[in-house]
């Protein structure tokens, strides 16, 4: 079968590095074969597996990172608390940007988004011992499962493809109600479905979260993203969807990587409720001294992982929130070309009889952003990975994500604007030697 790169080299790569079922290959595994295969045929790779940002980092952030850098900031431990100008700065952004009322003090800086999971998993899954599991309403990040494993913490999982609406309530209630629950998480716009829970979703999530007593983990890696509306005007509507209007049992997790492209520096911010960072845990206050939650996290997680986030790196953040909230850096306008690149690969493969696996959001078509889902007719995950690194296009199985339907996960970070007319070309190629 004549194909961009012969089959015999992706074959022979996949053999060589020992992955024994490519349906389950890991993102790095993906990149690797990637790269290797197109070293050895010198064909240019479409590459789709890696959700890392592919815009140059904001510029108002960087400038005020250097600036500190240059001043001295360097040689100064950070506060384990943070930065203050930048618990200030992101007190404002929720209030500006998902109109919630949170005091600084339950802002948090972390070292991007992933030591935020980290350290709330460990102080949720500590709070109550008869509450020792973590529920994921999936398809999500992949290496949120791994923290657990770390940990030792036990977790379950559920496809929310087959239950979005009012099927939501009964499907989370029958976990909860076995009272083992700690915490809940997801992710808003979702990684990898693009999935975006609306109010009356979130609504049912928060008000089991209080009925249980069980934490919410609401992970904004793609904050505003979803791009069938203007969510970047602040202190107007409208505002980002959060669980955080239904409940006062949650931690929202802010990223700098995607909305800001800062990727590379390790930035974010927890953001924790009033009430849940001065509540007192009998088990938590025996093991850590009487400290509250919030303490806990701070003083004792966050102390024993890093001994606090990069100082310069929290100027930079603190003045890419504060910009955003006083309306002189519109980030969104600088990363909308996500949803600009994601409507143009979808018509190219909906154009060679591949279809989008998740693809609506209850009455409304599935937006375009950073990451979209596809399938082709009589092909599992496994053998259409496989099969489209043979046409110099690699991407993800949705089975590594927690989901239970055959696709892959598309990113559209790197793609660049001649690989449209290649990957047009490959796809045409793609579907006449699978013909449906």
């Amino acid at each position: 079968m004549n194909t961009p790169i012969k089959k015999e080299i992706v074959d022979g790569l996949i053999s060589n590095l020992g992955i024994q079922d490519f349906a389950k290959a890991t993102i790095r595994e993906v990149k690797q074969v990637a790269a290797m295969a197109e070293k050895e045929s010198g064909v240019e790779f479409i590459k789709m597996e890696m959700g890392i940002p592919g815009l140059p980092a904001a510029k108002v952030g960087v400038d005020a990172q250097i600036k500190s850098l240059q001043e001295g900031i360097a040689h100064s431990y950070p506060d384990i608390q943070g930065l203050p100008e930048l618990k200030k700065q992101a007190s404002r952004f929720v209030k500006a940007f998902i109109d919630i009322d949170i005091k600084p003090e339950g802002c948090v800086p972390v070292c991007g988004s992933m030591q935020g999971t980290f350290a709330s998993f460990l102080t949720c899954s500590q709070a109550d011992r008869e509450k020792d599991t973590v529920l994921f309403i999936d398809p999500g990040f992949p290496v949120q499962k791994m923290q657990l494993q770390v940990q030792g913490v036990k977790y379950e999982t559920f496809d929310v493809y087959d239950y979005r609406g009012d099927k939501l309530r009964d499907k989370l209630e029958s976990y909860l109600s076995k009272g083992n629950v700690c915490a809940i998480v997801y992710s808003n716009p979702n990684n990898p479905s693009w999935v975006c829970f609306n109010d009356d979703e979130l609504r049912i999530i928060g008000e089991l979260a209080t009925r249980y007593d069980v934490i919410v983990m609401e992970d904004l890696a793609y904050f505003a993203m979803d791009f069938r509306q203007d969510l970047s005007r602040p202190f107007q509507p409208p505002f980002q969807p959060s669980v955080a209007h239904y409940t006062d049992n949650y931690i929202l997790l802010i990223s700098g990587s995607k909305a800001f492209s800062y990727a590379g520096e390790r930035i974010g911010v927890t953001c924790i409720s009033d009430k849940l960072f001065r509540r007192h845990y009998d088990d938590l206050s025996e093991r850590y001294e009487g400290l509250p939650f919030g303490l806990v996290f701070s003083t004792r997680m966050l102390y024993a992982l890093s001994s606090g986030t990069s100082h310069s790196a929290q100027y930079a953040m603190a003045a890419m929130l504060g910009a955003a909230c006083d309306g002189t850096y519109n980030f969104r306008d600088e990363i909308k070309i996500y949803g600009e690149r994601a409507h143009r690969l979808k018509e190219i493969f909906c154009e060679h009889n591949f279809y989008i696996v998740y693809d609506r959001d209850l009455d409304q078509p599935i937006a375009d952003g950073f990451y979209f889902t596809i399938g082709y007719p009589g092909m599992t995950s496994g053998m259409l990975a496989r099969e489209l690194m043979y046409y110099g296009v690699s991407a993800i199985c949705l089975i590594t994500t927690g989901s239970h339907q055959e696709g892959l996960r598309v990113c559209t970070s790197f793609i660049e604007e001649h690989q449209y007319a290649q990957l047009e070309e490959r796809m045409k190629l793609f579907a006449e030697n699978n013909p449906v």
